[in-house]
């Protein structure tokens, strides 16, 4: 039985999530096309993207298309479900589940364009209105 079957939100590991993200970027496709645009981040190998994609279908984070020449591997889980999962469980466990300590720990640390801030100053009017 998958992690899906069992109902449990999926928490990837860092390979995992790297891979992931190049399935949320470019869609449904096989393990060469993924190992590829790794390749422009580091240097792996195409049986390991080979190993890691199957185990992440056992887990039940990816599906395989077999229904041609070579398999095509897309993921189970909507990308902002599996981040929101992400980000509940490291915000419980770094800011003891306080999203304005994260929110001040992040723009204290880090160049906040003025677009950014604008875009952060929309996001908060319209929380406040609801």
């Amino acid at each position: 039985m998958n992690m899906k079957q069992q109902n449990k939100p999926i928490e990837p590991t860092k390979s995992e999530l790297e891979i992931l993200q190049v399935l949320w970027e470019i869609g449904p496709t096989t393990v060469r096309a993924v190992n590829d645009e790794l390749l422009k981040q580091k240097e792996v190998n195409y049986t390991t993207t080979l190993k890691f994609m199957q185990i992440m279908v056992d887990k039940g984070m990816l599906k395989r298309d077999e229904s041609k020449m070579k398999h095509v591997y897309a993921v189970v889980e909507e990308e902002q479900e599996t981040k929101a999962h992400l980000l509940d469980k490291f915000v419980d466990s770094m800011y003891r589940g306080s999203a304005s300590k994260l929110m001040m720990q992040l723009l204290g640390n880090k160049k906040t364009s003025p677009e950014e801030l604008e875009e952060i100053k929309k996001l908060l009017k319209s929380i406040e209105e609801q």
